[in-house]
Protein backbone atom coordinates (compact mmCIF):
# COMPACT_ATOMS: atom_id res chain seq x y z
CA UNK A 1 0.00 0.00 0.00
CA UNK A 2 1.19 3.50 -0.76
CA UNK A 3 -1.28 5.60 1.21
CA UNK A 4 -1.13 5.40 4.98
CA UNK A 5 -4.25 3.98 6.63
CA UNK A 6 -4.80 6.89 9.01
CA UNK A 7 -7.64 5.30 10.98
CA UNK A 8 -5.83 2.00 11.66
CA UNK A 9 -2.07 2.25 11.35
CA UNK A 10 -2.24 6.01 11.85
CA UNK A 11 -3.93 5.59 15.23
CA UNK A 12 -1.16 3.22 16.30
CA UNK A 13 1.41 5.75 15.11
CA UNK A 14 -0.26 8.52 17.15
CA UNK A 15 -0.18 6.36 20.29
CA UNK A 16 3.45 5.43 19.66
CA UNK A 17 4.52 9.05 19.18
CA UNK A 18 2.67 10.10 22.32
CA UNK A 19 4.13 7.34 24.49
CA UNK A 20 7.61 7.71 23.03
CA UNK A 21 7.70 11.44 23.69
CA UNK A 22 6.37 10.98 27.24
CA UNK A 23 9.31 8.70 27.91
CA UNK A 24 11.87 10.71 25.98
CA UNK A 25 10.79 14.23 24.93
CA UNK A 26 13.76 14.69 22.57
CA UNK A 27 12.99 11.48 20.64
CA UNK A 28 13.29 11.97 16.87
CA UNK A 29 10.59 10.08 14.99
CA UNK A 30 10.09 9.77 11.25
CA UNK A 31 8.77 7.58 8.48
CA UNK A 32 10.57 6.12 5.51
CA UNK A 33 9.60 4.31 2.36
CA UNK A 34 6.95 5.15 -0.19
CA UNK A 35 4.69 6.60 2.51
CA UNK A 36 7.32 9.27 3.04
CA UNK A 37 6.65 10.55 -0.46
CA UNK A 38 2.85 10.49 -0.50
CA UNK A 39 1.24 13.92 0.15
CA UNK A 40 -1.66 12.88 2.41
CA UNK A 41 0.63 10.63 4.45
CA UNK A 42 3.15 13.46 4.81
CA UNK A 43 0.45 15.82 6.07
CA UNK A 44 -0.76 13.20 8.55
CA UNK A 45 2.80 12.59 9.80
CA UNK A 46 3.32 16.33 10.21
CA UNK A 47 0.08 16.66 12.16
CA UNK A 48 0.98 13.90 14.63
CA UNK A 49 4.40 15.42 15.24
CA UNK A 50 6.85 13.33 13.25
CA UNK A 51 10.20 15.04 12.71
CA UNK A 52 11.07 13.82 9.23
CA UNK A 53 10.06 11.77 6.23
CA UNK A 54 12.33 9.78 3.96
CA UNK A 55 11.45 8.57 0.48
CA UNK A 56 12.88 7.41 -2.82
CA UNK A 57 14.71 10.08 -4.84
CA UNK A 58 12.05 10.52 -7.49
CA UNK A 59 9.47 11.41 -4.81
CA UNK A 60 11.59 14.08 -3.10
CA UNK A 61 10.13 17.09 -4.99
CA UNK A 62 6.58 15.99 -4.15
CA UNK A 63 7.55 15.24 -0.55
CA UNK A 64 9.14 18.67 -0.07
CA UNK A 65 6.11 20.43 -1.52
CA UNK A 66 3.69 18.37 0.60
CA UNK A 67 5.72 19.04 3.76
CA UNK A 68 5.72 22.79 3.06
CA UNK A 69 1.98 22.75 2.39
CA UNK A 70 1.30 20.84 5.63
CA UNK A 71 3.38 23.36 7.58
CA UNK A 72 1.63 26.36 6.03
CA UNK A 73 -1.80 24.79 6.51
CA UNK A 74 -1.08 24.20 10.21
CA UNK A 75 0.20 27.76 10.69
CA UNK A 76 -2.85 29.19 8.90
CA UNK A 77 -5.19 27.21 11.19
CA UNK A 78 -3.37 28.47 14.30
CA UNK A 79 -3.83 32.10 13.19
CA UNK A 80 -7.60 31.78 12.79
Amino acid sequence: FEILDQKGVGRLMMITVEWGRKTRPDLKIGICGEHGGEPSSIEFCHNIGLDYVSCSPYRIPIARLAAAQAFIKQKYKSIK
